[in-house]
């Protein structure tokens, strides 16, 4: 199997009219030239929408429905894509997946399977059902039409922005960063990809490090959604975000948080934890200075708007063992 710039232009073509060509727009969050691309404006609310609904868009007729483990949005996405194509959807997910995107996913008419207390044991959920039930699973990362349709992403950030110097990419199981990251350097192979996640928890930079794919413990996080393995079977994403990353930077918990705060009160933007790790990474200076613009995308807004309230009044947040001061913005 293998992903190219032709796959992710045909993405583009399968997805059109449903997934939104959503704007890039400067912020004030940081210092410096930054652009955030809002794929919060996306109909689910994140951009995980455009690889699931190009997975979607290739299910054989008379499949029975497909199914899929998520952190929560891809989730959405494939419940959201099943629907518009009649077919049958059971999303798979651990006990660590907020409550708030759970119910998102119902209310989309999938069923929901909570199975376990990691990624790892809702994928082993998901791939009981294909076996035993027939259905199609849809990779939350790890599929040649997932990346191509995230990577439609990259098209539309270079179109609009050629003199982009660097796209900083929310980095998890790799789909995005993969298919961002191939689209991008297609068109400009001297830009800048760097991939930024959590400090803790963080699967494909620890395999990044080890050379393969290597488990991780899953553990609570502002950037829930960034949680979970890559696989130790992984057949796309580990390589390509191994070859095709030129950094990967860790954050942490604090730093989300106060990315988190400054996305609000400078931007006036409600966004998950995993949206703002590139702002985080930039407000705490652990990346290099760029020759020109830089971009990062803001990947879903499907937050727990409790916890959210907590944080932009300056509450200190819990996860597991580990506690998150409380700061109100610019104290």
């Amino acid at each position: 199997m293998s992903v190219d710039l032709a796959d992710i232009l045909a993405a583009r073509r399968a997805i059109a009219g449903i997934a939104a060509r959503t704007p890039m727009v400067p912020s004030l969050a940081v210092d410096g030239d930054l652009l955030l691309k809002l794929e919060t404006a996306q109909p689910i609310g994140a951009f995980k929408l455009r690889g699931a609904l190009n997975a979607v868009a290739a299910v054989p007729d008379g499949a029975p429905g497909v199914t899929c483990c998520s952190t929560g949005n891809h989730g959405r996405g494939v419940a959201f894509a099943a629907r518009a194509a009649g077919l049958r959807a059971v999303i798979c997910m651990s006990e660590l997946v907020p409550q708030a995107k759970v119910e998102g996913i119902r209310a989309l008419g999938a069923e929901v399977r909570i199975a376990g207390r990691s990624q790892d044991e809702a994928h082993a959920e998901s791939r009981r059902l294909a076996r035993e039930e027939g259905l199609i699973e849809i990779s939350p990362f790890d599929d040649p039409l997932v990346i191509a349709g995230q990577g439609t992403i990259g098209l539309e950030m270079l179109e609009d922005r050629p003199d982009l110097a660097a796209i900083l990419v929310p980095l998890s199981g790799g789909g995005l960063a993969a298919g961002v990251a191939l689209a991008a350097k297609a068109i400009k192979p001297s830009i800048r990809v760097v991939g930024v996640t959590m400090e803790r928890g963080a699967a494909m930079f620890a395999s990044i490090r080890a050379g393969h794919p290597v488990e991780v413990e899953e553990v609570a996080s502002l950037a829930d959604s960034l949680g979970g393995g890559i696989g130790l079977d992984n057949r796309l994403t580990f390589a390509l975000c191994r070859d095709l990353l030129d950094d990967c930077v860790l954050v942490t918990e604090q730093e989300i948080y106060e990315a988190m705060q400054a996305l609000y009160y400078e931007d006036r933007m409600v966004a998950e934890g995993a949206s703002v790790v590139g702002i985080a990474a930039m407000r705490a200076g652990r990346l290099p200075a760029f020759d020109g613009p830089v971009a990062t995308i803001l990947t879903g807004r499907n937050v727990d708007m409790i916890t959210f309230t907590d944080i932009v009044v300056g509450r200190g947040i819990r996860l597991g063992e580990v506690e998150v001061k409380g700061r109100g913005y610019g104290a």
